[in-house]
């Protein structure tokens, strides 16, 4: 098995809040298993609210093992901040952006990814949690 078809898909979980991103992370982790990175990048560095596109570029990174980045962002300026990170990125292609809320997203991605999955059946993974019923 080549080193390439051995990468999993990585995660980026954006969030306002610090403990938001990494208790997500976190969750979906768990389910993933070790293989799967799985990066939080919340809040602002000095712990306010907020998001940053220099971390969130830095995550990125941290979590492409080589096949790839699915982000989950919980707010609108998540969005966008993520937006200017691909900016700062020399392969923005291989990072999607999810459409898919945050927590649910995140756990069916992570599970998606673990199964050494394509990035974009792992991002359909993410979106597709939008249709989840809960009642």
């Amino acid at each position: 098995m080549s080193e390439e078809s051995a990468a999993y898909v990585g995660l980026v979980v954006v969030s306002h809040s610090s403990r938001i991103a990494e208790g997500t992370a976190e969750l979906a982790g768990q389910m993933a298993g070790p293989e799967v990175r799985i990066v939080a990048a919340g809040g602002m560095a000095d712990g306010s609210i907020g998001t940053d596109a220099a971390r969130i570029a830095e995550a990125l990174g941290a979590a492409d093992a080589g096949a790839g980045v699915v982000v989950l962002a919980d707010l609108g300026s998540a969005v966008l901040s993520t937006r200017t990170a691909l900016e700062l990125l020399d392969n923005p292609e291989h990072v999607r952006l999810s459409r898919g809320p945050i927590v649910e997203g995140a756990v069916m991605a992570a599970v998606q990814a673990s199964t050494g999955s394509s990035l974009d059946e792992v991002l359909d993974a993410a979106e597709a949690a939008a249709s989840l019923p809960k009642g």
